[in-house]
């Protein structure tokens, strides 16, 4: 009985996949990778500027200790 349950389950999800789910053209689909690229480099680079900032912060006041 399980068994022919899983297979139901399967081909009801082909069929959505197949037939009721829109997938993107082509250009949309690098459009969205490069601006997901984009913000990855500048979040990156968020992230490098404050780490520097701190460890700039934290050498300065550790000097200060000696």
């Amino acid at each position: 009985m399980k068994k022919l349950k899983l297979l139901t389950n399967i081909e009801e999800s082909y069929d959505e996949l197949r037939y009721k789910t829109s997938w993107p053209t082509k250009t949309q689909l690098i459009k969205s990778a490069c601006i997901v690229m984009l913000a990855s480099v500048i979040i990156a680079l968020i992230i490098f500027v404050m780490d520097q900032a701190v460890d700039f912060i934290m050498h300065l006041i550790y000097s200060l200790g000696k």
